[in-house]
């Protein structure tokens, strides 16, 4: 049986080895390499989608969301929204209502989306949502997969330069492992509802805090 905790500890974050995906990743560049890809998205079952913008270190100045990253359990696309903006296939990607797409926190990457192109989002699975039934309270993409997986996914590169010239390959793998890691603990969050193979662990503090209130 499964234990998972609702709430997970930060400081235990640094002793679990490290999660990252190793399958394929194809860099889209041009609106006829989206088309391909998109072409190759919609043939599939489950998607895992994430974004990625690039940081500001000065009050006030802002940037349009740089990235889309969409993956499929062994190969991740990355479409560089910088350049080729929201083609017409990556908008019915967007739009498509048949395919499940998985994503935390959603709605934000929704909305920075629609401010380089309007469209009507289709049928997503919101992770946030998802974590809740199982009685996790954690938010974040790293917790969440670290209570579910036992596993650390690195965070070094979500302040790089994401609309630099190149990718790096430490950028491209840390945009995979995002979306890719959506698809797994969403696929978990299903086995572990259907078959109730899990116990909830109360973390010690929430735990305290409601001895306390049923004392008073």
């Amino acid at each position: 049986m499964k234990v998972i905790k609702n709430k997970f500890n930060k400081a235990d974050l640094s002793n679990l080895p490290r999660a990252l995906f190793d399958g394929r990743i194809f860099i889209i560049i041009s609106e006829k390499d989206a088309d391909s890809a998109v072409e190759y998205l919609m043939k599939q079952d489950i998607l895992g989608m994430d974004t990625e913008t690039r940081p500001s270190f000065k009050r006030g100045k802002t940037y349009q969301i740089a990235l889309l990253q969409v993956s499929t359990k062994d190969t991740c696309f990355l479409f560089r929204l910088n350049r080729i903006g929201i083609t017409d296939s990556i908008k019915r990607l967007l739009e498509d209502t048949k395919i499940t797409k998985v994503g935390l926190s959603w709605q934000d990457d929704i909305r920075s989306l629609k401010a380089k192109r309007d469209f009507t989002p289709g049928f997503f699975v919101e992770l946030q949502k998802e974590v809740k039934m199982l009685g996790v309270e954690d938010m974040s993409l790293q917790k969440i997969y670290a209570n579910i997986f036992g596993e650390k996914i690195a965070k070094n590169q979500q302040l790089s330069n994401w609309e630099a010239d190149s990718l790096s390959e430490a950028q491209q793998r840390y945009a995979a492992t995002d979306a890719w890691a959506c698809i797994k603990i969403h696929e978990e969050i299903v086995r572990l509802m259907r078959s109730q193979d899990y116990e909830l662990e109360i973390s010690q503090e929430q735990e305290h805090n409601e001895n306390i209130r049923e004392t008073i």
